[in-house]
């Protein structure tokens, strides 16, 4: 039943992918007028590059964590069984 999951996963991943691009977009449209900068934008300061770096990865990583588990819980709900492990496994070597 897992197996099933997968497919999803992929939707799921694509989904979230396209929120956490309009969320960011729509958050920096906040911060600032200017489109954000890429890394190899000559004009644009260390300090912007980096902050707008860094919002679109938090944003993405909270929206792709919201799609994620939204997703699994609708599994759940659906079929009767999780997706994923019911508890994360400490790692070795810590």
């Amino acid at each position: 039943m897992k197996l099933l999951y997968k497919p999803l996963g992929i939707v799921l991943g694509l989904v979230a992918g396209w929120l956490g691009r309009e969320a960011f977009q729509k958050v920096w449209a906040l911060i600032d007028e200017e489109e954000p900068p890429k890394a190899d934008t000559r004009d644009a300061g260390w300090g912007k590059v980096l902050a707008a770096a860094g919002l679109q990865a938090a944003i993405f990583a909270v929206v792709r964590a919201a799609v994620d588990r939204a997703g699994a819980t609708w599994f759940q709900d659906f079929t009767g069984v999780w997706p994923g492990p019911k508890r994360q496994e400490p790692e070795d070597g810590a």
